[in-house]
């Protein structure tokens, strides 16, 4: 794995006595350059002695919020027909977890799946019924479609087709686990979902044990890419699965893209990429096509790495 450098280093270095917490902790992993500030986020709220819970919750909001990135929350790019419908979920410690899906008009849609997960028997709440348990709870409907996602949406409608493109926008998720001081490991994942979808298309982001997955006894694992992959292998699962059987998360990611070449035949024409952590802090990334990254803080230092790949 190769540190970007010169001006492609976006990472941070605070220069700070590192702050040593049980197991691997404090440390906090997230796909994507946008993955930087995420994390910066999260550390904040690790540091100051919340739940690895907190931080995710706090980390990826970041992400949802900022108009500028078209690839989750608010300003994602839209469906065919123009509506923003965003999945995600969070998991913590203790295995709970909850998630939403093709919701529309909340920006923070992972506060309204660890809403689901507090306050309701449920795991996964679904459109309209999701969109009405947000309002319940407080959440303000908005709209989430700006000028600059409506103009791009309305050039599309000029030749609709629809193929996803490698890496595009960080192919349109952020995903982040993190271990706080405690040593405890939590897990988030957030998306508007690939560009000009079917509507009513829901992809991996939100379904654990594909998008996302922790177990506090093992580790967690976050993917980014084209989620139908993802679902057909339950990607996340896997990895978490074989760092249970002693793989270390670099070889436990690379066992699950290579599944693809023996069980897609065309892995070739998309793009998926892992993150792993095991208890012990430890990390590994690996993906299908080059141009995959991610952002690593530990030792309090907050860097953005290039990942290998298959291809």
């Amino acid at each position: 794995m190769a540190v970007l450098t010169g001006s492609a280093a976006i990472g941070k270095e605070k220069h700070l006595s590192p702050v040593h917490g049980r197991n691997g902790g404090p440390m906090v992993i997230s796909t994507w350059k946008n993955g930087i500030q995420a994390n910066e986020a999260a550390m904040e709220k690790i540091l100051s002695g919340h739940r690895a819970l907190d931080a995710v919750e706090a980390g990826v909001r970041v992400v949802e919020a900022d108009p500028d990135d078209m690839s989750v929350g608010f300003g994602g790019r839209p469906d065919r027909d123009g509506n923003v419908t965003l999945d995600a979920c969070i998991m913590d410690e203790k295995g709970d977890c909850g998630s939403v899906c093709a919701l529309e008009h909340i920006m923070h849609p992972i506060s309204v799946a660890r809403k689901v997960m507090e306050e309701t028997p449920h795991i996964m709440l679904a459109g309209e019924g999701a969109l009405e348990f947000a309002l319940s709870m407080g959440f303000k409907k908005q709209n989430l479609l700006t000028e600059r996602a409506k103009k791009e949406w309305e050039e599309w409608l000029k030749s609709p087709a629809y193929k996803p493109i490698i890496n595009i926008e960080n192919h349109d998720t952020i995903g982040m686990i993190a271990i706080d001081l405690n040593g405890d490991i939590s897990g988030a994942c957030t998306t508007s979902g690939i560009a000009y979808k079917l509507r009513g298309r829901v992809g991996d982001s939100p379904i654990i044990g594909a998008g996302m997955f922790c177990d506090n006894e093992v580790g967690g694992a976050v993917a980014t890419g084209t989620g139908e992959l993802v679902m057909k292998t339950l990607g996340t699962f896997l990895v978490v699965e074989l760092m249970r059987n002693g793989r270390t998360p670099q070889e436990a990611v690379e066992e699950a893209v290579e599944r693809f070449t023996r069980k897609i035949p065309d892995y070739r024409e998309h793009q998926v990429g892992y993150l792993a952590v095991n208890k012990n802090g430890e990390t590994g990334a690996f993906s299908i096509q080059r141009g995959f990254n991610y952002a690593l803080y530990k030792d309090s230092r907050n860097l953005l790495i290039d990942s290998e790949s298959i291809l």
